[in-house]
């Protein structure tokens, strides 16, 4: 009888994907236009200018300073309790939790991986540039400072640029670049500039980071935005790599699902009697004759004995007589045949033609 497969949850998941293999129309993937270029020129100008101001001890180095003892969380403490969770929007681990819930239920609503996929790949540019900056500028904090009006550049610290604020830029700025309607991407990205404004204005508040450090975040985490339309094709190859390993995986395992045909069981090799012997001194098939070895013998069947007239006719079949043998000297018969090996010096009991004398031994 057969039976139909039972789909698992990943199954049900590629089959909800797979109705609509294509991508719908409506999406619109960011293409890197002329103005987006412009933009990100600009936006590049802007970083190099604000790590140039630090290294040089500028006008901004002093306002950092400024704003380090003016003390914000000491000016307005009633706030402090709230902007102490209000800054776990910039915090990677939380918002990638809940933006990949958000855009895998996108995922599954758009029969596509693509907001996933994005996501991945600016998290992973977002560590890298930035994590790369930091540890090669080592600026210390507020709270680490050594010496006042000093850039504290060099000196083994990981706080420049505000990793906080440039993790708030891209978390909640790919919801916007992956917006379906430009309505929707005006007020998401609207959304998300507010969010990330105040999370880098809160870690000058808390005393954590520099202002520049806060200034040079929203121009990494912008970076990272303007440069994704030039990852669009890695990220379509991904999606099509991975469903193409997903079809894979599915055919190897309908192959293996497949019912495998059963084969005859394979007995024991049949012992046959070349003149008439009893069955414990049969010897193989291969040696009985030479002509064994070229026609193959015949299926062996099961021996059948013959009907025995019991001395009581009411008496049950398990108390038929018959002539009585030890059980050591019983022969196990199978349907392929005695598994007793032949033994040409054995002699049978009560077989009077086969009774042999016995040498004399003791001279």
């Amino acid at each position: 009888m057969r039976t139909e497969r039972k789909l698992t949850r990943l199954d049900r998941v590629f089959a909800r994907l797979d109705r609509e293999p294509e991508r719908p129309a409506h999406i619109d993937v960011p293409r890197m236009s002329r103005h987006r270029v412009v933009l990100l020129a600009a936006t590049l100008a802007f970083y190099a200018a604000i790590v140039w101001a630090v290294i040089i001890n500028s006008w901004l180095v002093t306002l950092d300073w400024q704003v380090m003892f003016f003390r914000p969380y000491q000016q307005w403490p009633e706030i402090h309790a709230f902007l102490d969770y209000y800054v776990v929007l910039g915090q990677r681990g939380p918002t990638a939790v809940m933006v990949t819930a958000w855009l895998g239920w996108r995922s599954w609503r758009m029969h596509t991986l693509r907001p996933l996929l994005a996501l991945g790949v600016s998290l992973l540019l977002l560590n890298v540039t930035v994590g790369a900056a930091k540890i090669g500028m080592g600026r210390l904090g507020p709270h680490y400072a050594t010496t006042i009006g000093s850039n504290e550049m060099w000196l083994g610290g990981d706080i420049f640029p505000s990793g906080h604020t440039a993790n708030a830029v891209v978390t909640w700025g790919i919801l916007a670049y992956l917006a379906s309607t430009p309505r929707a991407r005006r007020w998401l990205s609207a959304v998300s500039a507010v969010i990330s404004l105040g999370v880098g204005l809160t870690t000058v508040y808390i005393g954590t980071h520099w202002l520049s450090d806060v200034v040079l975040g929203w121009a990494a985490g912008l970076l990272i935005l303007l440069a994704l339309p030039w990852f669009e094709p890695l990220i379509a190859r991904a999606e099509a790599r991975i469903f193409a390993m997903r079809d894979d995986w599915r055919s190897r395992r309908a192959g293996s699902a497949a019912p495998v045909p059963a084969t005859a069981p394979v007995g024991n090799p049949a012992m046959v009697s070349p003149h008439g012997a009893p069955a414990d001194r049969a010897v193989p098939a291969s040696a009985a004759s030479p002509a064994a070895e070229e026609e193959p013998a015949p299926a062996p069947r099961e021996p059948v004995s013959a009907p025995r007239t019991s001395r009581t006719p009411s008496a049950p079949v398990y108390l038929a007589p018959g002539p009585h043998t030890s059980r050591g000297e019983r022969t196990p018969v199978t349907p392929a045949g005695s598994r007793r090996p032949p033994h040409s010096e054995r002699v049978t009991r009560g077989n009077p033609h086969t009774t042999q004398a016995r040498p004399l031994t003791g001279g």
